[in-house]
């Protein structure tokens, strides 16, 4: 019998975890929501910690797996539900690409905006996992110019992963803004999804500090 595709997904609000989210409503995926209240230290409670020990999300089990790290769950996710065609397959030409933009996130551009925002030194180019920032955001930039999308005219989980992230780096101005840039956040946030999960958000958002307030 063929393993069914429902997954149960442990998310907060207003967290990485949005852009998973995204991903599972672009897929049209069968989930079931287990929302953290972080406000609450939900993730800290040793129920949470059985599921991941770092106590982050996004998390995804599907049937004996367990899926975390955020990359991870995009890759899983839009594996899981290939025929939503948001992730190129095994012999797609934009399979490798796909597999580069995805890895940069976490391998160059997260340790890159920490360390900036941090205001840390960053390792001597030998041992630094991005070289430089500058480098690492026209890296990027210079791709997102070829669009509409990272991976030219395919939109792809790797846009929402990206489309995300950029919305909240340049938001809070860790991240500088540019032409190119604005319009790849624009074009992303336009989509019936992002915009459909931005009101699911909100609402829970809500909810989790009517909980709290509910305590005090």
């Amino acid at each position: 019998m063929a393993l069914s595709r429902r997954v149960t997904f442990f998310h907060s609000p207003n967290t990485r975890s949005t852009g998973a989210r995204i991903l599972l409503e672009e897929l049209g995926a069968d989930y079931e929501l287990h929302a953290l209240n972080m406000k609450a230290g939900e993730q800290r409670k040793q129920a949470y910690l059985a599921i991941n020990p770092m106590g982050k999300v996004p998390a995804v089990r599907h049937g004996e797996a367990l899926i975390t790290e955020q990359v991870a769950v995009f890759l899983y996710l839009a594996d899981l539900y290939q025929d939503a065609g948001l992730a190129p397959a095994l012999d797609d030409p934009l399979r490798g690409p796909y597999l580069r933009w995805m890895v940069y996130y976490g391998s160059c551009f997260e340790p890159a905006v920490v360390d900036r925002a941090q205001k840390h030194a960053p390792a001597a180019p030998s041992t630094c996992p991005y070289g430089d920032f500058e480098t690492m955001l026209k890296t990027l930039t210079d791709q997102l110019e070829k669009g509409p999308y990272i991976l030219g005219e395919k939109f792809s989980a790797a846009d929402v992963l990206w489309g995300t992230a950029l919305k909240w780096t340049t938001g809070f101005q860790l991240v500088p803004m540019s032409p190119v840039t604005q319009a790849y956040i624009d074009r992303i946030n336009a989509r019936p999804a992002v915009q459909r999960v931005a009101a699911l958000e909100v609402e829970l958002a809500a909810q989790h500090a009517r909980q709290l307030e509910s305590k005090t």
